[in-house]
């Protein structure tokens, strides 16, 4: 899951790039399985023409409820680089906005006990514009991404010397994998890790 280097400043290093939580796809791929098992067993009846009619309707559901709900999931990224949070969405048409953390005010969350359960949730950040807070839904480890913020947040206003904190950088590389791309903060850990001895022999 990549993002584009050429939309960065310079000095700006991606450090997030997130999609929502899987759960925004799940009623779409059980709704795959259930038109696969009535295309399925409109074969049990041996009626041709009501196979080709269920396979006709099937392809039609599965087009506007399955494919096309995936596709948005897909076209919908969450951008958090060391200077903004970055929007994007669309499959044809594109749209974005651009949030600089260095306005950011304030980044809470709030999840039921269903979505702790799937460790995502809402984020809701406020900045120094009238324009409103805006609104993160379904967002993967949303508390370790509010605490990402915040930390981005006061190293652009000074409170801090880094970047991120090096338990945070861990706990985000530990907790998103391949989409932590902070490579700075992530070779710094590493390096602080004692070599193991059998890779001397």
């Amino acid at each position: 899951m990549g993002f584009p280097p050429q939309l960065l400043a310079d000095d700006e290093e991606l450090v997030l790039v997130l999609r929502r939580h899987v759960k925004v796809i799940a009623w779409p791929i059980l709704l795959l399985a259930l038109i696969l098992a009535l295309i399925g067993a409109s074969f049990l009846l041996d009626q041709t023409l009501v196979t080709l009619v269920a396979a006709g309707v099937g392809l039609v559901a599965a087009l506007r409820w399955v494919l096309w709900p995936v596709l948005v999931w897909w076209n919908e990224i969450y951008v958090l680089t060391t200077k903004r949070l970055i929007l994007r969405r669309g499959v044809f048409n594109r749209s974005g906005h651009d949030m600089p953390l260095s306005r950011l005010n304030e980044v809470s969350f709030e999840h039921s006990l269903f979505e702790r359960m799937l460790g995502c949730g809402t984020l809701k950040v406020e900045n120094a514009s009238d324009g409103g807070p805006l609104l993160l839904t379904d967002i993967p480890k949303v508390e370790l991404v509010q605490r990402s913020l915040y930390e981005l947040a006061d190293d652009l206003r000074g409170v801090r010397g880094g970047p991120l904190d090096e338990s945070v950088a861990r706990n985000l590389d530990e907790a998103f994998g391949d989409e932590y791309q902070y490579r700075g903060t992530r070779d710094a850990a590493a390096s602080d890790t004692p070599e193991d001895p059998r890779r001397r022999r």
